[in-house]
């Protein structure tokens, strides 16, 4: 009986099979970067004491994954700290195409800065609140800069843990700067830091 062409080249056989693992781990990971985590250098001081420059990052993209597939736009917590696509980058001009923040407010809530700290009023908090009462200390302060706008429907007030003066530029900024976030730009939450080694951590 004669033998095949792979048995004659066994060669062939190992590269085609090398290709076919190089091409699914390829198909892997990006399905994993799509769906379920992805990883993001922190850069700047913007979030300063909570992050800094270089702290590498596992951003959970599993409940965005969730409500795509529910057909709902993704609502993180307040407080929760996310990365999300910089609604003004475009390419060769901007060099921050994703940008990590603290969420402060939802649509339809009033932002104010007021003796050196947010203050969100909504209908639960017609008075008005503290929103980084919950947040264990992180962000810095006093919070810098000039803010009393309702954010719009579908988008984020996003702030920087590094409040004074111009090291984060976030939600204070308004439209000559960053600006609110739509909810669509939004990658995912943080879930944990992977490096330096000695400072690994869960959010």
């Amino acid at each position: 009986m004669e033998a095949s062409f792979f048995q004659r080249h066994p060669i062939f056989k190992d590269a085609i099979n090398i290709c076919i693992f190089i091409i699914c781990v390829l198909i892997g990971t990006l399905i994993i970067n799509t769906y379920v985590f992805r990883s993001f250098s922190v850069e700047g001081p913007s979030m300063e004491k909570t992050l800094y420059t270089s702290d590498r990052l596992i951003i959970n993209r599993l409940p965005v994954t969730w409500a795509q597939l529910q057909n709902k736009p993704y609502m993180p917590e307040r407080g929760q700290i996310i990365v999300f696509k910089n609604p003004h980058y475009s390419a060769g001009v901007s060099s921050d195409e994703y940008i990590v923040k603290r969420v402060i407010a939802f649509a339809g809530e009033r932002v104010v800065i007021s003796d050196g700290h947010y203050i969100v009023y909504n209908d639960q908090s017609p008075n008005g609140f503290n929103p980084d009462d919950a947040n264990h200390g992180e962000p810095g302060s006093p919070t810098s800069g000039q803010a009393d706008q309702i954010v719009p429907d579908g988008e984020l007030f996003v702030s920087g843990d590094h409040r004074q003066g111009n090291f984060s530029l976030d939600s204070r900024n308004g439209r000559s700067g960053l600006g609110t976030i739509p909810l669509y730009d939004v990658i995912g939450p943080v879930s944990l830091r992977i490096f330096p080694f000695d400072k690994i951590r869960g959010f």
